[in-house]
């Protein structure tokens, strides 16, 4: 059974950090890019970052390039996200998800596989 699991949501202060990690099962996680999407309330979904099966590549969102960090260990089957600076507009559920190593890195949510169900993050100001 395939699993994506998010965790290290919460509420933080802006100018603080939290940590969130994707631990998956179920699949060959080296073989899969990891991305990062948002969903803000009454929004849309939107791309964060995205790494590469083999970490080699990485993309950010030019609203969150030098304030967030992801990373992976694929050893772990876990992708982190390192999110320092936060502001109250990165406030949203933060959904980790898969993509097959073909598509490389992508920002397109129809890429990707597999998907967990969420973290909430409340960025308060």
């Amino acid at each position: 059974e395939v699993q994506v699991v998010e965790s290290g949501g919460g509420l933080v202060q802006a100018g603080g950090s939290l940590r969130l990690s994707c631990a998956a099962s179920g699949f060959t996680f080296g073989a899969y890019g990891i991305g990062w999407f948002r969903q803000a309330p009454g929004k849309e979904r939107e791309w964060v970052v995205c790494i590469s099966n083999t970490g080699g590549s990485i993309f950010y969102e030019d609203s969150v390039q030098d304030r967030f960090t992801i990373s992976r260990d694929n050893a772990k089957n876990t992708a982190y996200l390192q999110m320092n600076s936060l502001k109250p507009e990165d406030t949203a559920v933060y959904y980790c998800a898969a993509a097959p190593a073909r598509y490389y890195c992508s920002r397109y949510g129809t890429m990707y596989d597999y998907w967990g169900q969420g973290t909430q993050v409340t960025v308060s100001s």
